[in-house]
């Protein structure tokens, strides 16, 4: 049978494009800038959010949504002002939010039967279309924003000091960029999982920087291979009757690798 044949596999599909599309755009300022765990910090407190609509018997995508957003402004607040006690506070909440995670879906009558692991690290074969919807809505979004900000977060990222002499918001503009992520992190959920999602923010940015000699160059290699391997991970995934989070994200630390490999060749 053909795999586009099923139809819970052609919603898996477009969720991995439009995760494979989203998660790398976002992962260039977040890699540019050395701030490649923040999606892993952010999904850390996704999970509690996840818990949380169990608890009260909401969607769980919507409440982790709120998470993501109000973690990603916690973190970057910490980041840019709280010095290195700031990192210990970092520390704090990330390992606050999977705790308390953990803690809801306990405490949660109607998570009785919730598989975590598929939270965790992720279930695209269980996207329903409600989800998709929302996925979908995700990543217009992110990807509104990423196109419209463009050359204010580029200033941004390249040098802070300057942007801000130029009179560019640079606080505003570095709140963008987490709440983006934590957009970015709320529809990668159901596809890779709230602990791997950073995977596929920084993994294909880092095989494109091994070929790419621009930004921009590095924002569509990264794009492209970010979407090749949400793809080729997702068939391989349905062939082998395996996690697909995991498949994706081997599949882009393969690329990553290969791209060392040819980038030391070439020198």
């Amino acid at each position: 049978m053909s795999l586009l044949a099923l139809d819970f596999m052609r919603r898996a599909l477009i969720a991995a494009v439009l995760v494979g599309l989203t998660a790398p755009a976002i992962g260039v300022y977040l890699v540019q800038r050395r701030l490649a765990l923040l999606g892993d910090g952010i999904g850390h407190v996704t999970l509690a959010g996840v818990a949380a609509g169990f608890l009260f018997g909401t969607a769980p995508l919507a409440t982790a949504l709120v998470a993501a957003v109000l973690a990603a402004v916690a973190i970057e607040l910490l980041r840019s002002r709280g010095g290195a006690s700031g990192d210990v506070a970092l520390a704090a909440l990330f390992y606050g939010g999977i705790a308390t995670g953990v803690l809801l879906i306990g405490l949660a009558p109607r998570a009785s039967g919730v598989n975590l692991l598929a939270y965790l690290f992720g279930s695209v074969t269980t996207v329903s279309t409600g989800d998709l919807w929302l996925i979908s809505g995700l990543a217009v979004v992110v990807l509104a924003v990423l196109t419209v900000a463009a050359r204010q977060l580029f200033a941004v990222t390249y040098d802070e000091d300057l942007a801000r002499i130029a009179g560019l918001p640079v606080t505003a503009l570095n709140l963008l960029v987490a709440v983006t992520a934590a957009f970015t992190v709320a529809l990668a959920m159901r596809v890779v999982g709230v602990l791997l999602v950073s995977a596929l923010m920084v993994l294909p940015v880092a095989a494109a920087q091994q070929v790419a000699r621009s930004f921009r160059g590095a924002i569509g290699w990264s794009v492209g291979i970010g979407v090749t391997v949400a793809i080729v991970g997702l068939v391989a995934a349905y062939y082998l009757d395996v996690a697909p989070g995991a498949t994706i994200v081997l599949s882009a630390l393969v690329v990553f690798v290969a791209g060392v490999a040819v980038r030391r060749l070439r020198t």
